[in-house]
């Protein structure tokens, strides 16, 4: 939980802050979309009509980049029936990186969102028979400079592109962002949608219905937000920068974090939650058609602005201006600042445990503080990032089976599941020790963190006495290959004798030196000759 300090601006007449009240309502049953969700995170649901529902699905077996690719576009279809077929994936619309469909520019042309190695940016793919093919990139200033997962939607006859995304414009986290198309692949700079609809928190997913001029989207700092909840907000003009105060969708939250809603039609909705999925987004729907209880009745926005902030994660300073107007009807409204503490709940973080192997999930793991092998394991389900910091600055993971594996904290991420990949202690399984360090041309361990990686794999291979190994010591190929292979043979036997120290029985470890033939990256630079000298651990048995 985060706490903000705040000051509140009330724009146009007093009015009272209002908080959500809750009342009695009939329950309406929400149902995952069958054969469409996964274990993993399925998010951004997009409509685009003849039955055929696109998502992300981030670190599937089956994406392009495989188990570590943060998002591929799948498809789902919806039969005549109601049902929901099994997700298919769509390799014709992703890449080795972030994908994410971004709606239809007109009935034959899809806009998709890329991030990867090949292409950045938003792309124009048409539609000829079951395909999608690729036609070209189009351009929209400022689009390069977004960070984090990109969400967002083309609105309906293709005029404006809705994203969200990190600029250096942004009030925290994500904002929202809007561009005109100014020609057939050229579209206005990315605009902010100010701060009526951007807080110092997160606003992902947004879709704008230019038919309502209403404003859907997921925020988890608007008032009422309890971690990643819906919003609605009207667009009070013709321009893009004078909104009214967003309204919580209550119909669609829940104690989870809902975002992306996408209309099937008026009556039926898909959106996405981790109520029911351990911190993982599954795509939803009401189970049968219920009236769309959409927020009505808006009112003047209250405006925050960001003046100040705090070095704390824990905390920041907003401020906002209350108008206080005096008791008669002449002279100038008096203007003060009013103070208050506003609470931020900070979402888990979510893991996403893989065997490197199998490629399979990993469901009975425990997190540990992974500065030491002392303490009891961490509720993996409820850790957050600002209650780590300052107390340990790694995290070690421990399954049956598996060998330890220690992550830093720096490489934590808020925002998307983390992928942590283990390998199991089978025969033939290698594993790099890649925080084993050793002093500069010598077989001398380095320092306390490499002897605390080596005493979690001898804790491990301790409790687990049937696992016999091979230490393997390998180099770059600079220098002369026969002392390079000697010395690759001493490290390796640096490790086995400082396991043996630590109790593990010599004849379970055996060791090998291969100097600079087994490279496992170009000795032509420095980067990949640093890879090539390692130390490597395989089960034989």
């Amino acid at each position: 939980m985060r706490k903000i300090k705040s000051y509140i601006l009330q724009a146009g007449r007093i009015s009272l802050l209002a908080f959500f009240i809750s009342v009695g309502v009939k329950a309406q049953e929400i149902q995952n979309l069958s054969g469409a969700n996964s274990a993993q995170d399925d998010q951004n649901p997009v409509w685009i009509g003849d039955g055929v529902l696109l998502f992300t699905r981030a670190n599937h077996f089956q994406n392009v980049g495989g188990i570590t690719d943060p998002g591929d576009i799948w498809m789902t279809k919806k039969d005549s029936d109601g049902n929901w077929s099994d997700a298919i994936h769509r390799p014709d619309l992703s890449t080795d990186g972030y994908d994410v469909a971004l709606g239809l520019e007109d009935l034959l042309t899809l806009l998709v969102y890329h991030r990867g190695q090949d292409k950045t940016g938003v792309f124009q793919y048409s539609k000829f028979g079951s395909e999608w093919n690729f036609l070209r990139q189009v351009s929209i200033e400022g689009i390069f400079e977004l960070e984090g997962n990109v969400t967002g939607r083309v609105t309906k006859g293709g005029k404006y592109i809705f994203l969200s995304g990190k600029n250096s414009d942004s009030r925290g986290n994500e904002d929202i962002y809007v561009s005109e198309k100014i020609g057939p692949i050229q579209w206005s700079q990315l605009s902010n949608l100010g701060n009526v609809i951007n807080t110092p928190g997160q606003e992902i997913s947004p879709f704008f219905d230019p038919e309502t001029d209403l404003l859907y989207f997921s925020s988890n700092m608007q008032i009422g937000a309890e971690g990643k909840d819906i919003f609605v907000a009207k667009r009070m003009s013709d321009s893009f920068d004078q909104w009214s105060a967003p309204k919580k969708w209550i119909q669609l939250n829940s104690p989870g974090s809902e975002s992306s809603v996408t209309f099937v039609s008026d009556q039926e909705i898909v959106w996405t939650t981790t109520q029911n999925s351990d911190g993982f987004a599954d795509l939803v729907t009401f189970k049968s058609p219920v009236p769309l209880e959409i927020p009505t009745d808006f009112n003047s926005p209250t405006i925050v602005a960001v003046v100040q902030s705090e070095q704390s994660n824990a905390s920041a300073k907003v401020s906002e201006l209350k108008p206080i107007f005096p008791s008669s009807s002449v002279g100038i409204p008096e203007v003060k600042w009013e103070e208050k503490e506003v609470e931020i709940k900070e979402e888990p973080l979510r893991w996403l445990v893989i065997d490197q192997k199998n490629k399979t999930r990993v469901e009975e793991f425990e997190v540990f503080l992974g500065d030491s092998n002392l303490g009891e394991p961490l509720d993996s389900k409820n850790l957050r990032l600002s209650e780590l910091q300052g107390s340990t600055n790694f995290l070690r993971f421990e399954a049956p089976q598996f060998f330890p594996v220690t992550i830093s904290l720096s490489t934590v991420r808020t925002n998307e599941p983390n992928v942590v990949l283990m390998t199991r202690a089978e025969a033939g399984n290698s594993l790099l020790l890649d925080q084993v360090n050793f002093k500069r041309g010598t077989a001398e361990l380095e320092d306390d963190s490499t002897k605390a990686f080596l005493d979690q794999l001898a804790g491990f291979l301790n409790d687990n006495p049937e696992v016999i190994i091979r230490v393997s010591g390998h180099t770059d190929n600079a220098g002369d290959p026969g002392l390079n292979k000697a010395l690759s043979l001493d490290r390796a036997g640096a490790v086995r004798d400082y396991l043996v120290e630590k109790g593990v029985a010599f004849e379970r470890l055996r060791i090998a030196g291969w100097g600079g033939t087994r490279p496992i990256a170009s000795n032509a630079t420095e980067t990949g000759r640093s890879k090539n000298r390692r130390v490597e651990i395989t089960v034989e048995n």
